[in-house]
Formats: C-alpha cells, sequence, structure tokens
C-alpha cells in the first residue's frame, strides 16, 4: 500500500488548524505527522519528523512563516512548503516563494483550492491562489527589487527579541504593554526598539508599520 504523505500544520489559531485537518482526514493520501502554534514548535517539528508538506501561516506569535520556511527548508530541504495568509499581498507572495515556499493560498481559500495546491506541490509544481497569475509571478521572481534584498538583509540583522519588538511595535502596542507580554522591562523594549531602529534605519512610527508589512509580520487591513 502506498505511504501516506505526512503533513506538518504551523498556525497559532486552534481553530483554523482543526479546520485544515478536518479537510486533509478525508482525503486517504495525507497524514497529519503534527501541528504546532509557532515558529520555534514548527522548526522543532520539521527537524523531528522530517514532513513531506508543511502548512506555515505568516503570522505567528514568535516571528513569521516565512523565515520558519527559510529556516525549515534547511533542516527538511525535501519537504514542500504551502504558505497561507489572510490577504494576498503582492510583497508577500513574492517573499514566500523567494524562500522557497511551493505554493501561496489565502486563508479564505476553499477545501477544493487547499487539496489543489497539496496536489501540485507534490508533483513538484508551484500553485498560487490569488489575482497573480504564475506566468507574471515568474517575471517578477525574474527581477527581484533591491529594495526587497535590502529589507531581507537588514531583518537577518536583528535578534529573535528584537523581531519580537518590531512586530508588537507595529501592531500598535504601547512599549508598557510589550514589556508585560514578553515578560521584560519597559526600559528593556525601549532599547530594543532604538537598537532595531538604527539596524533597519527607520526613524518613524510610519516608517517602522510600513516595514513590518512589507516583511509580512503584520497586515495592513487587518
Amino acid at each position: 500500500m502506498k505511504s501516506k504523505h505526512k503533513l506538518l500544520i504551523v498556525d497559532d489559531h486552534p481553530m483554523f488548524r482543526d479546520g485544515v485537518k478536518t479537510i486533509l482526514r478525508s482525503n486517504p493520501a495525507f497524514e497529519i505527522a503534527a501541528e504546532a502554534g509557532t515558529c520555534a514548535e514548527g522548526l522543532a517539528q520539521a527537524r523531528s519528523l522530517q514532513p513531506d508538506i508543511v502548512v506555515i501561516d505568516i503570522s505567528l506569535p514568535d516571528g513569521n512563516g516565512i523565515d520558519l520556511a527559510r529556516s525549515i527548508l534547511s533542516y527538511a530541504p525535501n519537504a514542500r512548503v504551502v504558505m497561507l495568509s489572510m490577504h494576498s499581498k503582492v510583497d508577500f507572495i513574492i517573499s514566500a516563494f523567494q524562500a522557497g515556499a511551493s505554493a501561496f493560498l489565502a486563508k479564505d481559500s476553499s477545501r477544493d483550492q487547499l487539496l489543489q495546491a497539496l496536489d501540485a506541490v507534490l508533483a513538484g509544481k508551484q500553485y498560487l491562489d490569488g489575482a497573480l497569475s504564475p506566468r507574471v509571478l515568474s517575471e517578477l521572481l525574474a527581477r527581484p527589487g533591491s529594495e526587497m534584498r535590502m529589507a531581507d538583509a537588514s531583518y537577518a540583522t536583528l535578534s529573535r527579541r528584537e523581531q519580537q519588538v518590531l512586530r508588537l511595535l507595529a501592531e500598535g502596542m504601547a512599549p508598557a504593554a510589550i514589556a508585560e507580554r514578553l515578560f521584560i522591562s519597559r526600559k528593556t523594549v525601549e532599547n530594543h526598539r532604538t537598537n532595531l531602529q538604527h539596524k533597519l534605519g527607520i526613524t518613524s512610527p510610519v516608517e517602522l508599520v510600513r516595514y513590518a508589512a512589507r516583511m509580512g509580520l503584520i497586515d495592513l487591513e487587518a
């Protein structure tokens, strides 16, 4: 009997994970090997299980799914990554495929679209659900802009804690609230903010929000 394809689901909303599991359990070709709610958990599961497919939400509590996809593929190079997002923003799509994702889906995609995406990536193809056609996406990837490359390089210089602070600041949280969320002092939060602004060359809250949106850390429409 043909072995099932192992899937890992990484999303911080249990109800959404349950929905994906319900869809996949109806298909005998797939097996839910594990699920995770954070980047750290997802990376650990991927390293241990070596899944065939990883379904990843872009927005996660301790980072973003695009960086996670890149990390997972370094440890599980044979895996296929299906990226999820609340909105099909061009910058998110480009960054996801540049990180090695094989498919990009909006979170409100249908059951059939998810199954089509899984079949496509298993066949070695790319799948895109959204306004952009695969042909247009190929053209965009053939000439990536210097701005995105610089953004990726700058983000890589941030520590994990600075990345967390960046995301929470961009979401509109005050330093005191961030300190409480991360169990650190307000002064430490302010120091992280100063450091990340210096590393990224950001001088205003508006620039910070735009940068976070471009990196897929937040959604401006949410």
